[in-house]
């Protein structure tokens, strides 16, 4: 459906509701790191416009909090702090720029040959799994609480019609802040100290910048990058038209790169696509980028209102570890969908050395080191998958066997 089909009322209103859909993961990042959801919200929403223009106003694409930086910010910001991290985070970008230029250079050939199905998929996995043991520490805060939060989530995924099956997130938090409020667990003090308006970013983020973070982010981002390559393919599908082709795939690297990049500066998290408004794009039919262009307009708005961030932080702990213990585990489960669509055999040996390798150092605490310079987790386990891929002899398929028969 285009938007010469909507009158500007119903654009409006379903720009608005695609915002909603992207809200609670959008805010929830900033909330397990410390920066301000405010701050996420606004460099959302301009990120969303970056990567709209560098696409030519083509691609129905909303650009949010990115999850897998999640564990990476919060074990550097040990190191380095929070605004020395950030800073850091311009490694995104230049991941982003990187891969853009040879996406550009070598097309889809490349892609194919370094991030195969056997690697994104165990890389997605490891996404969501390497963040469980934070699901749970904050969940136990409380668990009356996280599973209030958790089993209103599972019922609207279970039970709901339409665009509401679209909200669990939103529907789990808002069911398990009004038990909070009950049990008076919530501290409005900040809510009531906090003013009407206010700007939600600040510019000296850069002056923290060192190149340790930086080193340590630069494979972090990988993952995301291999997620950006999923995400356009799904959205070409539910819009009809081939976005890898045109404006192209180098061009949405790019764009998502320099949205990363004005994120860093400003502050806020790394940005990433989002599934869950492809998702109701699936289902309203909505296919227009214009529309979405008025959600990242909306992120804006709310970004300046003072009160409203300062209600998302007042969400207490456990309410957030709830959603988590569904979420991340729905992320996991995501990359092994994926594994499944693409039919990878999990009877070739060489694939299951590659999974296996990847899934036990991504989860089981293993870290490169030299000198100031240190990779583990997610990056390490895709940088391994991806020399894993290059190194090991390929298993010939039935047909090629059979060919050679005949």
């Amino acid at each position: 459906m285009n938007t010469e089909n909507l009158t500007q009322g119903k654009k409006v209103i379903v720009g608005i509701q695609f915002l909603f859909v992207a809200f609670g993961a959008t805010v929830l990042v900033p909330l397990l790191v410390g920066i301000n959801p405010a701050t996420a919200l606004f460099t959302a929403g301009l990120g969303t416009f970056i990567f709209h223009y560098v696409t030519r106003w083509k691609v129905p694409i909303f650009l949010g909090s990115s999850f897998a930086f999640i564990a990476p910010i919060n074990e550097a910001s040990k190191q380095w702090g929070l605004s020395g991290t950030l800073s850091g985070l311009t490694a995104v970008s230049v991941v982003y720029f990187v891969m853009s230029a040879l996406v550009k250079w070598q097309g889809k050939r490349l892609l194919n040959r370094l991030f195969p199905p056997v690697v994104i998929g165990p890389v997605i996995i490891l996404i969501g799994l390497s963040l469980s043991g934070t699901a749970v520490d904050m969940a136990k805060s409380n668990w009356f609480l996280a599973f209030c939060s958790l089993f209103t989530a599972i019922m609207i995924l279970t039970f709901a019609k339409g665009l509401m099956k679209l909200v669990p997130i939103i529907a789990g938090v808002v069911v398990g802040y009004i038990v909070a409020l009950f049990m008076h667990q919530v501290d409005f003090a900040g809510v009531v100290a906090a003013p009407w308006f206010s700007f939600p970013v600040k510019f000296d983020t850069i002056s923290h910048f060192s190149w340790e973070p930086f080193l340590y982010m630069l494979p972090v981002a990988i993952a995301p990058v291999l997620e950006h390559i999923g995400d356009v393919y799904v959205v070409s599908a539910v819009a009809k038209k081939d976005f890898v082709a045109q404006p192209g795939l180098h061009r949405t690297m790019f764009g998502d790169g320099l949205a990363c990049l004005a994120s860093a500066f400003l502050g806020g998290p790394p940005e990433t696509t989002y599934s869950e408004v492809t998702g109701a794009m699936s289902i309203t039919k909505v296919t227009s980028p214009a529309v979405i262009r008025i959600s990242a307009a909306t992120a804006l708005l709310f970004s300046v209102i003072g009160k409203l961030s300062a209600l998302l932080q007042s969400v207490p702990k456990a309410v957030l570890g709830g959603i988590m213990l569904l979420l991340f585990g729905t992320i996991a489960s995501v990359g092994v969908q994926n594994l499944m669509q693409r039919k990878v055999d999990m009877n070739d040996t060489r694939n299951i050395i590659i999974m296996s390798v990847m899934l036990t150092m991504g989860l089981g605490g293993a870290v490169l080191s030299s000198g100031n310079f240190a990779i583990s987790g997610i990056g390490l386990a895709a940088v391994v998958g991806v020399v894993l891929n290059l190194l090991l002899p390929k298993t010939k398929t039935t047909e090629e066997k059979k060919d050679e028969k005949s």
